[in-house]
């Protein structure tokens, strides 16, 4: 027998299933919750994810587990009630009294310190990254407490090292200024 032609109304139906069909397929599909080397015989998967500049953000270590990169640095212990201990400066002009070197990997970074001043004393510290002043100055006694932006720019520098340095100035005749971090992290913007 000849195949007769269909009418609009068969065709419609059997489109209506054609995207039903589709639509079943794509919300049963599994959770990606897991991730799994293309070949089996690859071993262990491994995890990397790029930014826009193709800067490598995040990596798994798959030698032993955990984190492999960003590699975050850890604050070493400090004896923060001993202030003769802490960095400090007798200097009437502002001078660099503590120094690190870090590597830039999230837009913005949270320092804080404990400040103080000797007897009868005054004076001011203030933070400095690559040259350039990061949050506020503050008076000798108060604790510096700051997130923010980093001064430098993110694109170029990232990755690669910035100098933080810790500046205090005695206001007074005269006396000593002392400064002492006791926390420092990069941070999301």
């Amino acid at each position: 027998m000849a195949l007769l032609p269909e009418d609009i109304i068969d065709r419609l139906i059997q489109m209506e299933r054609r995207i039903q069909a589709l639509s079943t397929a794509v919300n049963t599909r599994p959770p990606i919750n897991e991730i799994r080397p293309l070949p089996p015989s690859s071993g262990r998967p491994v995890l990397r994810v790029f930014d826009g500049y193709n800067h490598e953000i995040f990596a798994d270590d798959i030698a032993t587990g955990g984190l492999a990169r960003p590699w975050l640095q850890l604050m070493p212990p400090v004896d923060h009630l001993k202030e003769a201990k802490w960095p400090s400066t007798t200097s009437t002009a502002f001078t660099p009294i503590a120094q690190s070197f870090n590597p830039v990997w999230q837009p913005k970074m949270r320092l804080a310190m404990y400040t103080k001043a000797s007897s009868g004393a005054t004076g001011q510290v203030k933070v400095m990254v690559d040259g350039q002043q990061f949050g506020p100055t503050v008076a000798a006694g108060q604790t510096f407490d700051h997130t923010g932006l980093l001064p430098v720019d993110l694109a170029t520098k990232f990755g690669k090292v910035m100098t933080v340095e810790i500046h205090a100035v005695v206001t007074s005749a005269s006396g000593t200024v002392y400064a002492q971090p006791v926390s420092m992290y990069g941070t999301q913007t």
